[in-house]
């Protein structure tokens, strides 16, 4: 049994936190570049340049990318051969999270109720987290920082296995096309199909959050995730909706068993600054 100490989380968390709003990952990076090349649009071509200028700023001067540094989403895999002492394992990720935004100077996004009063917590916490339990001795945590103007323009929809490929490439131009420029493209799109409604939306969340070069490991999901990547790029909205070839860099599907009489299909943006960063404890 390998032990991990709370604070040893607490820490890479508040890291993780800085890293990801200030250091645009460089397979993002990449991907910007090579939109610039493919893009025809001279106004899209210049916001492309502009995007990455601002980037490596953001870097040079360990300074965040977008002034919306979000609420921190987590996505934790435990090691079931792994046992955390000193203290509990979300209090410390919610300590590194405290640490990371204050320390850091990341504006505080997070409201400790909705609805009526949405008084702001004053240092980004709680954290969203997900945990799965996998085998191994290891703690892998990820950190996707999820910003309100991409996030505000996701959605579900419940669809019927008779609506089949069809419908689920429905949803995904319905969405793109009312996120319109709102979600600051070009986007990192992650669509969840299956499972129930908020499995859906979680495999969406997971789809946002991979590496922008990964794919599917089922080849027919990869290849729809290809599908969907020309469809959303044929709409012309372009960098920052001002028109162009390219709206998204890239689309990834991830999918969940599902009931027999259901469809569930979940629509999950990233903005061109799809952030994340990882660490194995």
């Amino acid at each position: 049994m390998k032990e991990i100490d709370a604070e040893t989380i607490s820490q890479a968390v508040a890291r993780l936190a800085v890293q990801a709003c200030c250091h645009l990952p460089d397979d993002v990076l990449q991907a910007l570049a090579r939109a610039g090349k493919e893009e025809a649009s001279p106004t899209g071509r210049a916001i492309l340049e502009q995007l990455i200028d601002n980037a490596a700023l953001a870097r040079s001067e360990n300074m965040p990318i977008c002034q919306d540094t979000g609420l921190a989403v987590i996505f934790a895999d435990v090691g079931q051969n792994v046992r955390i002492v000193g203290g509990d394992f979300e209090s410390a990720i919610h300590e590194g999270v405290r640490r990371g935004y204050t320390q850091g100077y990341l504006r505080k996004s997070s409201v400790a109720e909705p609805l009526f009063e949405r008084k702001n917590t004053g240092d980004n916490t709680p954290a969203v987290i997900h945990t799965r339990i996998v085998p191994g001795d290891t703690l892998r945590l990820r950190l996707a920082p999820k910003g309100a103007g991409s996030e505000n323009k996701s959605l579900v929809r419940m669809l019927v296995p008779a609506d089949g490929l069809e419908g689920v490439r429905r949803v995904v131009l319905e969405a793109v096309r009312a996120a319109g420029p709102s979600a600051c493209p070009p986007l990192v799109i992650g669509v969840g199909i299956g499972g129930t409604m908020e499995v859906a939306a979680l495999c969406a969340k997971r789809a946002a959050a991979r590496d922008i070069e990964s794919h599917n490991a089922d080849a027919r999901y990869a290849a729809l995730e290809e599908d969907l990547l020309d469809m959303v790029n044929k709409t012309g909205i372009g960098p920052q909706g001002f028109g162009g070839l390219v709206t998204a860099l890239k689309v990834h599907v991830e999918w969940a068993p599902a009931h027999i009489a259901s469809l569930p299909v979940a629509v999950n943006f990233n903005c061109h600054a799809a952030r994340h960063a990882e660490v194995e404890l």
